[in-house]
């Protein structure tokens, strides 16, 4: 792929490592939470692991935006980052139940921060005109991260401890730290950080200028929620032994799309690219609901994985595109509120749907395929274009 040069700075590419370092540090440890968790005598608590990690990060994100806004993006993402190395210093000192799961809260103030600022700061420095190629690069170095990060603690396990395993994800995360100290802050006009600028007004909250895409957004990850909490389980019923493999067909089949998605949206318009997006997640639901052997499913999961790589850099290119340059990280939390919130319900009404019951199997993932067709009939007739998104610059 030749890489545009007017984009494709050092600042960049020192932005992209530190994504990757970032999401590998908080990603590391994952796999060996729940062991972890019951050996403390926790195991009726298996389901906080990622809930409260989703809810801390998602009340987070209004003020992660305005801070964003006016302190600066590389500040708000140096916070996010140093939440990662600090809490991942104290897992090993917090040796109980309740101090885990106060460490789960806390973590996710790291994810409430740092994409936020990351995702403005590319948006700073990219021309309107490569925005979703770029957001494909840096959404791409993300996934890798999130790829990395497990298995790099899944094998670190077989030699050590877990306290360590915590170390390595807290020292991770300091590397991530010093690549963003070279970086040089974008925001022009800043303020100094103070207490009136953790007071959010009722319009701080939300962007009503990024509903539309931040809905779609919703309605299009209430997917990944069912898919998170349901997969594991229906794996198991085909009688697949690994239950992580399909998640590793879908995570390698997203990964080289999104840049192929963030070009093609810069060409032809993100609304055109979410139309083949929800169409492609519609048919990845339904082909799971009706799978009944393991190449069905994992052909499934290829499908779903190209629907996660085209709405990803998409949707990000597109809030930009629609917000004012001085409300961007605003936009920006917004839409990851409406992400959050979407794989969360997700996650709650499959959960609520299955029941623990294997005929239900076929009703969890064709009401995920619901939601999808739905946020494709918003799009049918969405008639807003870039040009028109570039006016309201």
């Amino acid at each position: 792929m030749r890489l545009t040069p007017s984009f494709f700075t050092f600042d960049f590419f020192l932005l992209c490592l530190s994504n990757f370092l970032f999401f590998s540090s908080f990603n590391m440890i994952i796999p060996e939470l729940p062991a972890y968790l019951s050996s403390l005598g926790g195991e009726d608590y298996k389901g906080l692991i990622i809930a409260l990690f989703t809810l801390s990060a998602g009340l987070s994100r209004p003020f992660s935006g305005k801070l964003a806004d006016k302190v600066g993006r590389i500040p708000v993402m140096m916070f996010g980052a140093s939440v990662c190395f600090v809490v991942g210093l104290l897992y090993p000192l917090l040796t109980f139940v309740s101090g885990f799961l106060f460490l789960r809260f806390a973590h996710g103030f790291s994810a409430g921060f740092t994409p936020t600022g990351a995702s403005a700061y590319v948006a700073d420095i990219v021309p309107f005109q490569k925005r979703g190629e770029a957001m494909g690069i840096q959404s791409l170095f993300g996934s890798l991260g999130m790829a990395a990060g497990p298995a790099v603690g899944g094998w670190l396990a077989g030699f050590w401890s877990i306290d360590w395993i915590f170390y390595c994800s807290a020292f991770t995360a300091i590397f991530s730290i010093l690549i963003l100290i070279k970086l040089k802050e974008t925001l022009e006009e800043r303020e100094k950080l103070s207490a009136r600028l953790f007071k959010l007004n009722k319009e701080e909250i939300i962007e009503t200028r990024v509903l539309l895409p931040s809905v779609v957004l919703f309605l299009s990850v209430f997917s990944f929620g069912v898919v998170l909490t349901i997969i594991p389980d229906f794996s198991t019923h085909l009688g697949i032994q690994n239950k992580g493999l399909f998640f590793a067909v879908f995570t390698l089949s997203s990964l080289g799309i999104r840049l192929i998605a963030g070009r093609t949206s810069d060409k032809y318009g993100r609304v055109v690219v979410m139309r083949v997006a929800s169409i492609c997640m519609v048919a990845a639901m339904a082909a799971i609901a009706l799978a009944e052997s393991k190449t069905i499913l994992l052909a499934s999961g290829v499908l779903f994985g190209a629907a996660v790589g085209m709405y990803s850099p998409t949707t990000t290119a597109w809030v930009v595109d629609l917000s004012l340059d001085k409300y961007r990280g605003r936009a920006l939390a917004t839409m990851y509120i409406f992400l959050e919130s979407g794989i969360g319900v997700g996650a709650l009404i499959s959960g609520w749907l299955y029941s623990n019951s294997t005929s239900n199997f076929k009703l969890v993932f064709l009401t995920a395929a619901g939601f999808a067709f739905l946020s494709f009939l918003i799009l049918i007739f969405t008639k807003r274009d870039r040009k028109l998104s570039q006016s309201h610059q």
